[in-house]
């Protein structure tokens, strides 16, 4: 393997992904980053009902309430502002 490929997978192991979604239907479902425990800060407040993020363009997906859509989902606001993922871990498995 080459230097540019070693790179991405040693920052990867370091930092959770751009977006993520707790979601296994979403395409930015991912298992093995949601079992090393995501927590999000937003607004510089620990959020631990965050259904979705988006780091590059600033925004969370929360549950409102206990408030189901009509498939048995939970109904999501989409709230803007600064994203800080991090793992609680910090060591990969």
């Amino acid at each position: 393997m080459s230097d540019q490929q070693k790179t991405p997978n040693a920052t990867a192991a370091d930092t959770p992904p751009d977006r993520l979604s707790t979601d296994p239907r979403s395409p930015y479902f991912n298992a093995e980053v949601l079992a090393r425990d995501v927590g999000i800060r937003f607004k510089g407040a620990e959020k631990t009902n965050v259904e979705e993020y988006c780091v590059s363009e600033g925004w969370v997906r929360v549950a409102a309430g206990k408030a189901l859509d009509r498939y048995g989902n939970p109904l999501t606001i989409k709230l803007t502002g600064t994203v800080e993922p991090y793992f609680r871990d910090k060591t990969p498995d």
